[in-house]
């Protein structure tokens, strides 16, 4: 059976993190804030797993037969080159062979979409199988370096090939329009490279870092690249991610063309689901078009999840996908959307004293997304009158019947938190971070602590729910251990804020804060910084 793959951009599979891309520009705390979504998932250990020093289990003969096979994009290898094929093959079998199931069933509902795209573009369907290298055919996984999606593209090349991503939307998790990005991204790889192996190996470490790399090693192949990296320089040496990303690929091509010889359950190619594809004008109203559909945000959100709020960005088009069997109904909203009320929106009457940047803080949208959305350049408020607040993308409409009565509940759950609080807000603390810990969501900490926005302070208490559990209990201690290890870093030669802070998996602003340094502030060779490390 012919394979297929998919694309990624700057390779990046990594457990996320939370944090914020260094390289976009600081609009406000709360813009910044929201680069990360609050539904977005980690990305699985398996994906970024490394069997190496791992115990491996001895292989059956039909895997063994399956392992020396040939076939597809593959060609002989020496004996030394196969050996990380099969640490991979054997780890995807064995160890992680539940998690394999599991992208295997993920996968049914893209597979048939990814193999017309890669046809259309004249891929080898081998390659549609790269999605399963980068995120296990996750359209919500982002990393710790803010790649995101199913093919875990980058911000920066995401917008190289049209792929929009801000406060409103991130069409990086746009299973449809990724696809067809990924499927050119690959073809300009091949276009330059000429190698398969080579085109992959630069999906992951980038273009320009495997051209440096086979300049120093004169030499026009991954395998022979891979043998000679030792001897390259510090900064042109390939990661062992890289080093490691195509061998991971043909493992599970390997796995992937054999499922019944090895026992797993055979893909289907009949679950995608069909949808009719339509543009939605600026300032529509999705959860009110979710609700024409007889559809909840959630069940809506899981066709669309590159929608980041329950409100589609404003002054420009944006793409839906409708399943076809309510589309009609939706369409008909779309014709008329003074029929229904602004679901998605908060209605907020502004009072005296209030600011935008109050509203801003309040309900955690930025300024420069209030006024576009109320169609205003003015910096004045008068009392009395209404502005429109723009929902956050949760599972509950945020749609209010009396701001005053929110407000009432909204102080009682943050009284009844303060009581009950049972974890301390540390330095370097984020709500995702939290959840991760506790294994629960952002959505579930804001609710059951009366929050609005997602920022938060040192020595704040919070209640984490179902804390009363071993598990969460242990994870309480763990992470009252993990948040108080400083380390003193010394600076180096050719370090910035940006790669230090990558290094250690932290946010540029904390450690500014951390050290005192203001947003002009330089660091030097010798410099010793503080950082807050897990």
């Amino acid at each position: 059976m012919a394979l297929f793959i998919a694309g990624f951009a700057a390779g990046c599979n990594t457990i996320l993190k939370p944090g914020v891309d260094a390289s976009l520009p600081k609009e406000s705390a709360v813009e910044a804030e929201s680069q990360v979504p609050e539904d977005a998932e980690a990305l699985e250990p398996e994906v970024a797993a490394t069997p190496e020093g791992m115990e491996q289990e001895d292989l059956t003969q039909a895997e063994q037969a399956v392992l020396n096979s040939r076939f597809g994009l593959l060609f002989d290898l020496e004996p030394h080159e196969t050996k990380d094929v099969e640490l991979f093959f054997n780890y995807y079998n064995h160890k992680a062979r539940k998690t394999m199931v599991r992208w295997l069933e993920r996968s049914q509902t893209y597979l048939p979409h990814v193999r017309r795209i890669f046809t259309k573009y004249g891929l080898p369907q081998d390659l549609v199988l790269l999605p399963f290298v980068e995120s296990g055919y996750n359209v919500r996984a982002y990393s710790w370096a803010g790649a995101g999606g199913m093919w875990q593209f980058m911000r920066g090349t995401g917008r190289l090939y049209g792929l929009k991503s801000d406060w409103w939307i991130d069409e990086r998790r746009d299973p449809y329009k990724a696809t067809d990005a990924a499927a050119r991204h690959l073809r300009d790889l091949y276009d330059k490279f000429g190698d398969w192996y080579l085109a992959l190996a630069a999906y992951n470490a980038g273009e320009g870092k495997i051209a440096r790399a086979l300049k120093q090693a004169n030499c026009d192949n991954f395998f022979e690249l891979k043998k000679k990296n030792p001897k390259l320089s510090r900064r042109t040496r390939l990661k062992r991610e890289t080093r490691h990303y195509v061998p991971k690929f043909i493992a599970i091509s390997k796995i992937f063309q054999n499922l019944d010889t090895l026992g797993f359950e055979p893909v289907s190619w009949d679950k995608e689901e069909e949808v009719v594809t339509v543009e939605v004008p600026g300032g529509t109203d999705l959860l009110a078009l979710a609700r024409a559909g007889s559809m909840t945000w959630t069940q809506f959100h899981d066709y669309n999840p590159a929608f980041r709020r329950q409100v589609s960005p404003p002054n420009t088009t944006a793409t839906a996908y409708l399943p076809v069997a309510k589309a009609d109904k939706m369409m008909a909203y779309l014709a008329d959307p003074g029929s229904r009320p602004y679901a998605g929106y908060t209605r907020h009457r502004i009072r005296s004293g209030d600011s935008w940047w109050r509203i801003s803080r309040r309900y955690g949208v930025p300024i420069s997304v209030l006024k576009k959305v109320n169609n205003t350049r003015s910096n004045t408020l008068r009392p009395g009158q209404y502005v429109m607040v723009p929902g956050n993308g949760s599972t509950h409409a945020v749609a209010s019947s009396g701001t005053a009565s929110t407000s009432s509940s909204t102080s009682k759950t943050r009284a009844i938190a303060a009581k009950r609080g049972n974890y301390v807000v540390h330095s370097g603390d984020t709500l995702w971070s939290i959840s991760q810990a506790f294994g629960t969501t952002v959505n579930t900490i804001k609710q059951a602590n009366g929050l609005r926005s997602s920022r938060l302070k040192v020595g704040q208490k919070l209640y984490i729910p179902n804390s009363s559990n071993q598990a969460t209990q242990q994870a309480v201690k763990d992470a009252e251990k993990v948040k108080t290890q400083l380390v003193h870093y010394k600076v180096r030669r050719g370090d910035n804020l940006t790669s230090i802070s990558r290094k250690f998996g932290v946010k540029v602003s904390d450690l500014r804060r951390w050290n005192s340094l203001n947003s002009r502030g330089t660091i030097y060779a010798g410099q010793k910084l503080k950082v807050y490390v897990q």
